[in-house]
């Protein structure tokens, strides 16, 4: 069995998506869904509900993002 970085899919409210896509990464995302059917068992996802999870994912896995949040979230220093 592949290990993928994403699990099934939930089924959410749907968010309509306006964006461009160069056709390899398209193709790609089709690509995806088809094996991640294939491991869960579910039907292929619309590729286009794969980008969520895929940005939530690479953002939760980005240390320096997760570094650079942590200093603009904490306090700017005590006043007085």
């Amino acid at each position: 069995m592949t290990k993928l970085k994403l699990g099934a899919i939930a089924d959410d409210k749907p968010v309509k998506l306006t964006i461009e896509l160069p056709a390899a990464v398209h193709r790609d995302l089709v690509a995806y869904a088809e094996i991640l059917a294939r491991e869960t068992g579910h039907p292929a996802a619309d590729p286009a509900k794969l980008i969520v999870p895929m940005v939530e994912r690479f953002m939760a896995t980005d240390r320096g993002f997760a570094k650079a949040r942590r200093q603009r979230q904490s306090p700017a220093g005590s006043a007085g």
